[in-house]
Formats: structure tokens, C-alpha cells, sequence
């Protein structure tokens, strides 16, 4: 079972390691989700993240092997959305940038931070859940169908910094 906390500085050099095993994937064709190396996401992506203090991690005996932000900060993109909850933001909890390690792949940790996500969203008072994928993204945007979340848009956009990206957005409520 995985051990989730609040990410720390000590940590961002994993989490940057997690971006680049990932970057790696897609640039030789093993994954396809639609980031770009030096764009998205970055070191500083990171680092943001943990300076807001709303980065978390997932630990597998003491290695962290995944990575996400939570918070209840709507990309500017989700106004273009055609949400099934018209709710207000103060009730929406956001998971931003899940990456879980491609050497760990296939072992649940998606699941599991995930549903960590829900279990802190429910903690803050947020019954609707918000997050959003690269339509590329064919394994996260099953990972998320098969946890009950719908996509309810998607949206064509540059996204963090990325052109022509078709962003799938997608919202639960528990």
C-alpha cells in the first residue's frame, strides 16, 4: 500500500525524475499523453507545486513512485467546459498533473492516489471532483472512466504551454 503526504523540497528531485521517466516514454513511444520535455511538465513545475504547499507524493517502501497536485484552483480553461455540476468553486477539489513512475506502471498507484484524492477532497468539505487529461492520454482517460469520472468536455487549447491540445475534462461527485 502506498503512504501519501505533502511533498517537501527534498523531494522535488524524484518528482522531476518521475517528469523525465515520463518524458522519456513518449519520446520513444511508449506512452502517449501529450506533454513536451521543457515545457510540460518541469522541474519548476514542481517546485511551484511545493512552494504552494499543495504538491503530494505516494511512497512505496519509502521510494516515491507517484506524484499530483491537489487543490481548489479550476484550470482557466475548465470556464470553457460544459460541466454536469454547476456548483461553487469553494466546493470543487481539482487533481492537477497525476505521474506515476513508468517503472512502477501497472500496479495500482493511479488507483490508489486517486482515490487519496477523493478521501481529502471529502476531508475539505469538496464533494465535486474536477481534473482534466490530454485527449492523447488514452491510459489516464481509461484509468479515470473506469473510477466513475465522466468527461464532460473537451476543450481545444494551448495548455501549459502546449499547442494545439484537446483537453478532456472530466468531473465526479461522491
Amino acid at each position: 500500500m502506498v503512504n501519501f503526504r505533502k511533498a517537501c523540497m527534498a523531494d522535488i528531485d524524484r518528482i522531476a525524475e518521475i517528469y523525465d521517466e515520463l518524458h522519456e516514454a513518449e519520446e520513444t513511444g511508449r506512452a502517449y499523453i501529450g506533454w513536451i520535455r521543457g515545457i510540460y511538465p518541469t522541474r519548476e513545475t514542481a517546485e511551484a507545486a511545493v512552494m504552494e504547499n499543495d504538491m503530494f507524493v505516494g511512497e512505496d517502501d519509502g521510494c516515491i513512485v507517484a506524484a499530483g497536485r491537489i487543490n481548489q484552483c479550476q484550470c482557466p480553461e475548465y470556464k470553457d467546459a460544459e460541466w454536469k455540476y454547476d456548483v461553487p468553486d469553494d466546493e470543487v477539489m481539482v487533481f492537477h498533473t497525476l505521474v506515476v513512475s513508468p517503472a512502477v506502471k501497472g500496479r495500482g498507484f493511479g488507483t490508489e492516489f486517486v482515490a487519496f484524492y477523493e478521501k481529502y477532497a471529502l476531508e475539505h468539505g469538496c464533494r465535486y471532483l474536477r481534473m482534466d487529461t490530454n485527449e492523447k492520454n488514452k491510459a489516464a482517460r481509461s484509468l479515470y472512466r473506469r473510477l466513475g469520472y465522466d468527461e464532460v468536455s473537451i476543450v481545444p487549447t494551448t495548455f501549459n504551454g502546449i499547442p494545439d491540445v484537446n483537453l478532456v475534462c472530466l468531473e465526479k461527485r461522491i
